[in-house]
């Protein structure tokens, strides 16, 4: 076995760990508008059919993105706050 045989196998998990890392932080910055209709309903305002969500990088802040969320029956302007809940404003 070549240096560079031994090089690239002691790389894979490396790659495969930095591949498998940024799949998951991309999943948990950008939540699938079904999450975010969710948070919605469970804050009691009704969000039926499927939902689509936009999010408002210009008025997103570091921690609270901002996102337009689109449903069947109304669309919704939802700030996502960690550990709290999120500011949900009907939007016409």
């Amino acid at each position: 076995m070549t240096s560079q045989h031994l090089l690239r196998l002691l790389l894979l998990p490396v790659g495969l760990t930095l591949v498998l890392a940024a799949a998951t932080a991309r999943a948990q910055i950008i939540p699938p508008a079904e999450d975010i209709a969710a948070q919605v309903r469970t804050q009691g305002y009704p969000c039926e059919g499927s939902a689509s969500a936009l999010k408002l990088v210009k008025q997103s802040w570091p921690d609270e993105p901002l996102w337009i969320l689109t449903c069947t029956n109304a669309t919704y302007r939802v700030r996502l706050i960690p550990d709290m809940a999120a500011k949900i404003e009907r939007v016409q």
